[in-house]
């Protein structure tokens, strides 16, 4: 599988805008460093439903020692997270 690193920081963000608004949030200027969970965009329920989201999407399991902010906290945290472990 070839990912491409814009692809996905793209998909990402349109995932957290979507979650992010029946929470009445616009997550619209999310920017890619931004650390989610502190942004307030996402309840606890939002950001678990990304990561699930996350593995499924990409196919990709996360062991319960790989989920912390340095992994899944930021955009650009979850993309380079899955190329480390899904070379293209």
């Amino acid at each position: 599988m070839s990912l491409n690193p814009d692809a996905i920081k793209a998909a990402l963000r349109a995932k957290v805008i979507e979650l992010a608004a029946p929470l009445g949030m616009d997550a619209s200027g999310v920017a890619d460093d931004d650390i989610l969970p502190a942004t307030g965009l996402l309840d606890s329920g939002a950001i678990l439903e990304l990561v699930v989201w996350f593995e499924a999407t990409y196919d990709i399991r996360i062991k319960q020692e790989e989920m912390n902010i340095d992994n899944l906290g930021s955009i650009n945290a979850m993309t380079d997270f899955l190329l480390a472990r899904k070379p293209s």
